[in-house]
């Protein structure tokens, strides 16, 4: 949908808006609008809703007035996961969303590649979706590792210092905001990758004449790129802020 000139919406009345991270932080099935309207309430969810409608050519209109259609609703909320114990938050993350890419990969590379080997041809589109698609694989799975043996471990062993009354333990990479930082920086790069397939693959909607392999590829996409966003949600909105915020606890402590 297009901006309209004459299109009027009610601006959140503070002083500094919020950003569409902190939307849905306070509630996750904004998560869904902004899906909807093809929003990245992710890796770049740290800007003002006006400000990505406008690069986006969408109507904030439209836009608020779905974010106010769920206010209307009865609350149905999912856990709070900005009151979930730290280590009860990073193991949802392992064994929900890291266990879910780990096995969505080998089947999407194998699907990414052979329909572009036998409709690359007739659609080059597939062949740039096959490449980027691997470059997000490569990425993620040493990026979970990561995840997995160094940061996470140590966001488990502050928590367990703050709940113990000891201090803050030693780190090898100083500061946990260094390798936060990191995280961050590779998850808008996956991040990127997906957003290019989205539009390589015209929102992933498969041309009518496509085969079953193809229409199950561009789902599976879609699918990819929803648990995505929800995995990233939580790690650079809730649970790396929390980290920070913790580490300076200690610290005062």
């Amino acid at each position: 949908m297009t901006i309209s000139q004459e299109s009027t919406y009610p601006l959140p009345i503070a002083e500094k808006p919020l950003t569409i991270a902190e939307m849905v932080v306070a509630d996750y099935r904004k998560a869904e609008v902004f899906r909807q309207y093809g929003i990245d309430y992710c890796c770049g969810g740290k800007k003002p809703l006006e400000e990505v409608c406008l690069k986006k050519n969408i109507d904030p209109a439209a836009v608020w007035q779905a974010l106010q259609n769920l206010d209307k609703q009865a609350e149905n909320l999912e856990e709070t996961w900005t009151d979930m114990p730290l280590q009860g938050l990073t193991a949802h993350i392992v064994g929900t969303h890291h266990q879910y890419v780990l096995q969505a990969l080998p089947m999407l590379n194998e699907l990414t590649t052979k329909v572009a080997r036998v409709h690359g041809e007739r659609h080059p589109e597939l062949i740039e979706i096959a490449r980027h698609f691997f470059n997000i694989s490569q990425e993620l799975q040493m990026h979970m590792q990561k995840e997995e043996n160094i940061l996470f471990p140590f966001i488990e062993k502050m928590a367990a210092a703050w709940q113990e009354e000891r201090p803050l333990p030693p780190a090898m990479f100083g500061s946990v905001s260094n390798p936060i930082r990191m995280m961050e920086s590779e998850h808008e790069s996956a991040g990127n990758e997906m957003e290019i397939i989205r539009q390589l693959s015209d929102h992933f909607t498969p041309p009518a004449e496509a085969c079953t392999s193809y229409r199950v590829l561009f789902a599976k996409l879609e699918e990819f790129e929803r648990d995505l966003h929800r995995h990233v949600h939580l790690e650079n909105n809730i649970l790396f802020p929390r980290a920070l915020q913790l580490e300076q606890q200690l610290h005062q402590a």
